[in-house]
């Protein structure tokens, strides 16, 4: 396709709502795939932590 301007760029040949709307929430589903995969690492290494910490514990105990 062929855009003789900006405007008719971001009109996307009057498709804009839907193409525009598309990408946005695209993206925004994105960021959140990216922000809950984070918070969920954080989560694991934080259990991961606290196990080893009980591990060192439980081992102090029984000597």
């Amino acid at each position: 396709m062929h855009w003789n301007s900006l405007g008719e760029f971001f009109a996307m040949g009057g498709y804009a709502f839907y193409v525009w709307t598309s990408f946005g929430l695209t993206a925004v589903l994105v960021a959140w795939e990216v922000l809950g995969l984070r918070a969920r690492r954080n989560q694991a290494w934080r259990d991961l932590q606290q196990a080893r910490l009980m591990d060192q514990t439980d081992l102090g105990e029984a000597r």
